[in-house]
């Protein structure tokens, strides 16, 4: 089965990564979580409520949605802020993208762990810039905004297509399909990956973004 794949390209403030990371992730789950399965047998259950937190960024102009679970938040930005430090190690301008997988376990023979298959890929590539001066980052603040925005609004849009989800799992095989470790919402097994490299050499989107911040300025 080839996993869809959605990736989304951005550039950013050192200081702006954490978030922008965070608001399409957090996004993306609440899509993918719901409630606490209550099996009455095997193959009946109920559902429980997923609640949503609002959350305001710092650093950029935006407002986003998230479950409201604690652990989950922390283990998302855990995995986060690893590759946000390892980003902006690399003398401020660094590249890279992190990963959001889902992905089911399909049940192996005695002894073998059961196999993962990706099913859903979400992709986040970050450029790192340096802006000269506090106008520059007002700006940078609220084309980002407006950007990551859109990109909410295109989430929203993919979930609503009608895709391959995994199938509803038996009592026996919830664990198969979702993360049961959370207290207080049920996500889609997932995992996060990223990678970084170094600064680019080229022209790239980062010099493009600073020519339009100071044209902006310049109005």
């Amino acid at each position: 089965m080839n996993a869809r794949s959605q990736i989304f390209e951005l550039t950013v403030e050192g200081r702006q990564a954490d978030e922008a990371v965070a608001s399409i992730f957090h996004t993306v789950l609440f899509h993918r979580s719901t409630g606490k399965f209550y099996y009455n047998n095997e193959a009946s259950y109920s559902v429980g409520t997923v609640g949503y937190t609002d959350v305001d960024c710092d650093f950029i102009d935006l407002t986003y949605v998230c479950c409201t679970s604690p652990r989950l938040d922390q283990i998302i930005k855990k995995e986060i802020s690893c590759f946000s430090e390892q980003l902006r190690g690399n003398e401020g301008t660094g590249m890279g993208q992190i990963s959001l997988e889902f992905f089911q376990k399909k049940p192996s023979r005695w002894l073998f762990q059961p196999e993962c298959i990706p099913w859903e890929v979400w992709t986040v590539r970050l450029e790192l810039i340096t802006l000269n001066n506090e106008g520059e980052r007002q700006v940078c603040r609220e084309k980002v905004g407006e950007l990551l925005t859109d990109k909410i609004l295109y989430i929203a849009e993919v979930m609503n297509r009608h895709e391959y989800l995994p199938k509803m799992p038996t009592q026996s095989e919830l664990d198969l399909i979702f993360d049961t470790s959370y207290p207080d919402v049920q996500p889609y097994l997932f995992k996060v990956n990223y990678s970084v490299s170094g600064p680019s050499s080229s022209t790239s989107v980062g010099t493009t973004m600073k020519k339009i911040f100071k044209e902006t300025l310049a109005l």
